[in-house]
């Protein structure tokens, strides 16, 4: 595995691109790989992508953008670049699918805007493998390691810990920040992404490549910005993520219909809160579940936690990972053998439903209203002194 030093190099060093192979432009061929980025203001971040990608050499490609209506000059930068710029409905998977929809490559990848890719051969090598794998299952599809962007070195162990799930291929464990390389027939037999919710239209595309194909881990790594994580606190991201994809689990819509009201609170103070999501919560379980609903909720949600607690095993296989070396994780491989198995007794779902409950809605749910409510109050006595 390449070290995080090597991953995190940038491709817009002052040389010149690396030679390709002609775009559809340049020689009127069809494309092996039309790389989608979906965009939204991000002409901070779009170019250095872009410059990365004008590198890549050994792979004929070209570049659709999906912009979901750029304020500021993310489409007029795409187009100089070189890209070729689509107009969509705002949300990343209508902005995938319609970019899709005017690709001509053999093959799509779909790109973060603010990922990077720091291996002039990365697409090349991907591609290769994708093509070698799919001789043996042609409903497959791959997705890269990820190495984090930081700008400080507080949480090293937990980026490594995060870090190190990209590269597994379990479930939960994919998502759009890895980038997904398939076919144009594979993608169009899915259905391409589900745009019906303007969240994890990753997860939902990649529960469907699981149930219908396979997954591969692709040579290689990505880099990607940790701007979210850092702005807002990388516990609180974390917790939110964690929030959000029980609800994903459960299947209550309810919960991402009415986040997105929320998410413009935590826009507006700058920093992420979690007290006005853990209220959303109560409001859920007094106004849509009452008493009957919330115990069926909580049984389910305790399900999918025993499925995921494989990853406190892996968690500390990261930890040891300075005496055991990166690619060894013993304690995951005993869960798997011992562990897993006497996970399915039914009881044991309500018991760890009855534990979530107490813990987030016990204790995380007053300790964030109580710390946030004041550190509002403080910042509001500072204002009027």
């Amino acid at each position: 595995m390449r070290s995080d030093q090597e991953c995190a190099k940038t491709a817009c060093a002052a040389k010149e691109p690396a030679e390709r192979e002609p775009s559809p432009a340049a020689g009127g061929a069809r494309p092996l790989l039309t790389v989608v980025i979906p965009t939204l203001n991000e002409a901070e971040t779009l170019p250095l992508l872009l410059a990365d990608l004008n590198q890549q050499a050994g792979v004929s490609l070209e570049i659709v953008v999906g912009d979901g209506g750029s304020t500021d000059s993310t489409c007029s930068l795409a187009a100089s670049l070189g890209a070729k710029v689509v107009n969509a409905e705002r949300g990343r998977g209508a902005q995938m699918n319609t970019a899709a929809q005017q690709a001509g490559g053999e093959y799509f990848l779909f790109l973060h805007a603010d990922c990077r890719l720091s291996d002039p051969g990365l697409l090349a090598k991907a591609l290769n493998a994708l093509q070698q794998a799919e001789r043996a299952q042609p409903s497959i599809a791959g997705h890269l390691r990820l190495r984090f962007l930081r700008t400080t070195q507080r949480n090293r162990l937990a980026y490594r810990y995060l870090e190190g799930k990209t590269a597994l291929n379990r479930v939960n464990t994919t998502n759009g920040d890895q980038g997904m390389l398939l076919s144009r027939h594979f993608f169009a037999r899915l259905g391409g992404f589900d745009p019906s919710l303007p969240f994890l239209e990753d997860q939902r595309i990649a529960a469907k490549i699981r149930a219908q194909g396979q997954w591969i881990t692709l040579p290689g790594c990505l880099t990607t910005s940790a701007r979210r994580f850092e702005s807002e606190g990388f516990h609180r991201r974390y917790l939110l993520m964690a929030m959000m994809m029980g609800f994903y689990s459960l299947g209550e819509t309810s919960f991402f219909l009415r986040a997105p009201g929320v998410y413009r609170v935590q826009r507006e103070t700058g920093r992420l809160l979690l007290s006005p999501f853990f209220a959303l919560v109560w409001r859920m379980i007094r106004e849509d579940w009452g008493f009957a609903g919330s115990v069926r909720a909580f049984l389910r949600l305790g399900r999918y936690l025993l499925d995921n607690c494989w990853q406190v095993f892996f968690f500390l296989d990261v930890c040891m990972q300075p005496l055991l070396g990166v690619n060894r994780s013993p304690l995951l491989a005993a869960y798997d053998r011992f562990i897993a198995p006497c996970l399915r007794w039914r009881l044991l779902n309500g018991l760890a439903g009855l534990l979530c409950f107490a813990w987030f809605m016990g204790a995380l749910a007053p300790f964030f209203w109580l710390s946030e409510t004041l550190a509002a109050a403080n910042k509001g006595a500072r204002i009027t002194t």
